[in-house]
C-alpha cells in the first residue's frame, strides 16, 4: 500500500526543509523524503540574499534595491521582492536567537576564512562581533593543526581590502590536539566538553588552555576571532567563557566545508520539522513516479516510488516539491549531448551545442552555472512549450535556473524564498 501525505517534498537541504515547514505551517500532513545527507553541513551557515547583481555590481549594501532589476526568469522575479521578504520573516521565527540581522534591509559584510569579506543579510550570532563594518582593531587566531585557516595571511588580505580596522593574525597550537587531520568536529567536542588537556604549565581544562595561549599573543585588540570551531552544543557558552577570559569579544570565521555552522543550522533546521510533525526519511532515493491525467488536461503526478533498502515503496500526495539541488547536488544532470532532470524529466533549457555551455574564460561568465529548471510563477517546472510539466509539482533552490548563485552570493536566499513559496502554495492548493 502507497504512504499517502498531503505534500512530499524531495530533497534535505535548505529549500527543501524550508518548502516542508512551509506547507505544515499551512496545515499540510508534509512527509520529507532525501537520498543523500543534506548538503547544509557543506555550507557556510550563512543566509545571503543578493550580494552581487548579475552583471557583477557590488557588493550590495541593500539587496532589496537591487530585486526589482533582475531579469526575467531569475528566481527572485519569479516569486517577488514581497515573497523574499516573507521568506526571511519566516526563516527569523524559524531560527530565533542563533541568527542575527533581522532588524535590517543592509547587507552585513561578513569576513571568511580566505581574508574576504562577504555580503549576507542573516548570519550566526557567532559572527555577530566580527562584522567589517565594525572599526575594531581585530586578532585572527589560527591553529597548526588547521591549515584551512591561514590567519596572517586572512589579516593581510582584510587590509588590502580596505577593512576599516587593523588586523593581525597568528598561529598557535590548539591544546589537546597534535594531528592535522583532525575533524573540526573534534576541536568542538574538546571545547564543548572542557575536557582536560595537558600543556607546559600542567594539565588544566580546554577552555582555559585555550584563553590562556591567546592572551600571551593579544597586544590591546578588543575583538578575537577564530575558526568556526568553538563548540556545537554550547557553542554559546564557550564564546562566553573565552571572552571572558581574554576581555575581548570573540568571533567565530565561516569556514569551508565541512562547516560547523553548517551543521548547527541543520540541526536547527531539523528539529524544527520535528517540532512541526514532519515526517522525514533520509537515504531513500526516488525512483520513479507513475501520472494521472484526463484527455486535454495537465498531467498529475499520483504517486513516486521510493527505493527504501531494495524495496520499491510508493508515496501518494496530493502535491509535490521537488527540491534537489542543480548541477553540484545533481538535481540537474549533464550527458554529451543533453542536460536534463533526472527524476521527473523535467525539461532543463540549454544550448544545443555541447560547446556553447561553458566559455574558455575560467573567470567568464559560464552558461552552465544558470542551468536549471524554468518555472512559471506559481514555481511549477515548464516543458519546452512554455506549459506546466505537470500541474501538481513546484521546484525550488538550486534545481531552478536562470541565475549564477555563486557569482551573486544568491544561493541560500533564493532556497529560502522559493521554498517559502512552493511549500506555502502546496498547502494552499492541497483537496482545492
Amino acid at each position: 500500500m502507497a504512504i499517502e501525505d498531503d505534500v512530499l517534498v524531495i530533497g534535505g537541504g535548505l529549500a527543501g526543509v524550508t518548502s516542508a515547514l512551509a506547507a505544515a505551517e499551512g496545515g499540510a500532513r508534509v512527509r520529507l523524503v532525501t537520498y543523500k545527507q543534506s548538503t547544509l553541513r557543506h555550507a557556510s551557515g550563512l543566509i545571503d540574499v543578493l550580494g552581487y547583481t548579475p552583471d557583477g555590481e557590488g557588493p550590495l549594501v541593500d539587496p532589496f534595491d537591487a530585486l526589482a532589476d533582475l531579469p526575467e526568469g531569475h528566481p527572485y522575479e519569479r516569486v517577488g521582492t514581497d515573497a523574499v521578504r516573507d521568506a526571511l520573516s519566516f526563516f527569523d521565527d524559524v531560527a530565533g536567537a542563533a541568527y542575527a540581522g533581522e532588524h535590517t534591509d543592509a547587507n552585513a559584510l561578513v569576513p571568511t576564512h580566505g581574508g574576504t569579506v562577504k555580503p549576507t543579510a542573516r548570519y550566526p550570532v557567532s559572527t555577530a562581533s566580527g562584522l567589517a563594518s565594525d572599526p575594531r582593531d581585530t586578532l585572527l587566531v589560527g591553529f597548526e593543526t588547521l591549515p584551512d585557516f591561514e590567519a596572517p595571511l586572512a589579516a593581510a588580505h582584510l587590509e588590502a581590502a580596505g577593512a576599516p580596522f587593523d588586523a593581525r593574525g597568528v598561529t598557535v597550537s590548539f591544546p589537546g590536539i597534535v594531528r592535522d587531520d583532525a575533524k573540526v568536529t573534534r576541536y568542538a567536542h574538546l571545547l564543548d566538553r572542557d575536557e582536560s588537556v595537558t600543556t607546559g604549565a600542567g594539565e588544566t581544562s580546554a577552555r582555559e588552555a585555550l584563553a590562556t595561549t591567546v592572551e600571551a599573543r593579544l597586544e590591546g585588540e578588543c575583538r578575537v576571532g577564530f575558526p568556526a570551531i568553538l563548540g556545537d552544543d554550547y557553542a554559546d557558552e564557550v564564546r562566553a567563557d573565552l571572552a571572558d577570559a581574554l576581555g575581548a569579544d570573540v568571533f567565530e570565521v565561516p569556514m569551508g566545508p565541512p562547516s560547523l555552522p553548517g551543521m548547527r543550522l541543520e540541526d536547527l533546521l531539523y528539529k524544527a520539522l520535528e517540532d512541526a510533525g514532519v515526517r522525514t526519511a533520509s537515504g531513500v532515493p526516488v525512483i520513479g513516479y507513475e501520472t494521472e491525467s484526463e484527455s486535454g488536461e495537465t498531467a498529475r503526478i499520483d504517486h513516486v516510488v521510493v527505493d527504501r533498502h531494495g524495496a520499491e515503496i510508493p508515496h501518494r500526495a496530493d502535491q509535490y516539491v521537488l527540491a534537489t539541488g542543480g548541477l553540484v547536488g545533481k538535481g540537474v544532470r549533464s550527458e554529451r549531448e543533453r542536460v536534463f532532470e533526472p527524476i521527473f524529466d523535467c525539461h532543463v533549457p540549454h544550448a544545443s551545442d555541447r560547446y556553447d555551455w561553458f566559455v574558455d574564460d575560467v573567470f567568464g561568465e559560464q552558461p552552465y552555472a544558470r542551468f536549471g529548471l524554468a518555472p512559471d510563477r506559481e514555481l511549477r517546472p515548464l516543458d519546452a512549450d512554455g506549459e506546466p510539466e505537470f500541474a501538481n509539482l513546484r521546484a525550488a533552490g538550486a534545481v531552478l535556473g536562470g541565475y549564477d548563485f555563486a557569482a551573486e552570493k544568491s544561493g541560500a536566499g533564493v532556497s529560502l524564498a522559493t521554498g517559502y513559496v512552493a511549500g506555502t502554495r502546496a498547502a494552499e492548493e492541497v483537496d482545492e
